[in-house]
Formats: structure tokens, sequence, C-alpha cells
């Protein structure tokens, strides 16, 4: 089973606008905006060389898990993505060995994969999402 790729970093941001023109100055292109209803936020991705990307999520309210996130510890790093090839497997693995999951179902992610998150009590604090890679 493929695995130790990142797929990308999610940084919560007040504005995709002001943190984005950081990272252009840094050489990421910034992709079109997407709207996530599901998850209450205004995404951007912004790619670098090969296949680096940040993701930019700005909440559409502050009752929203990034919302949230930025109430209690301000913008930051919010989430780690991790590439891996059977979704279920992974999630059946996790939890055999003690994981906790945000949600034992996978769903479909802004960019139309297959997602599922590792609780950050699992993971030293760090939000894990799992990104199933296409097959």
């Amino acid at each position: 089973m493929a695995g130790g790729s990142v797929n990308h970093i999610g940084i919560a941001t007040p504005s995709l606008d002001e943190s984005g023109e950081l990272w252009s100055k840094l050489g990421f292109s910034q992709s079109v905006d997407n709207i996530s209803e599901d998850q209450g936020v205004k995404i951007r991705y912004l790619q670098g060389i090969g296949n680096t990307r940040i993701e930019l999520l700005e909440p559409l309210s502050k009752e929203t898990p990034v919302g949230r996130f930025i109430e209690r510890r301000g913008p930051g790093v919010q989430q780690i993505a991790i590439d891996v090839e059977d979704i279920e497997s992974m999630i059946s693995d996790l939890i055999d060995i003690g994981v906790r999951m945000v949600s034992e179902e996978p769903v479909i992610g802004s960019d139309g994969h297959r997602i599922a998150f590792v609780h950050p009590s699992s993971a030293g604090g760090v939000l894990i999402e799992l990104v199933e890679s296409s097959k």
C-alpha cells in the first residue's frame, strides 16, 4: 500500500486574498477558488514545484470547523493531507491500531477525491486528512 506522500498542507486563514499574496510572492501559483458548503469553507489551492501544494481555507462563518479553529487557535496550519490508495482499508487499519477517526466513512472532498479525517487526539494534536489517490 502506498503512503508517505503529502497531498497538501491546509492553512486556515480569515482571508484567502491576504494570505494568497504572500504565497504568490513565494512562487506558488493560485487556482480558482472553490466553495465547499459541506465543510463551510472557501478553498484556494496554491501549486508549488512538483507535487507541492498548499490549501488555503477561509471559513464561511465562525460556526464552521475552520471558523472555530481560527477562533480557538488563530490562523495557521489546520491539517496535513496524506495520499492513500484505498481509503476504506486505511481507515480500517488505523481503527485496528486504536486510532480515533473524525468519521469512519469517507466523503467527497473539494477536489473530487474521497477523504476522511484522523482525529487530532490520535495524531499528536494534528488533524490528518486522508486523500484517496485516483485509481
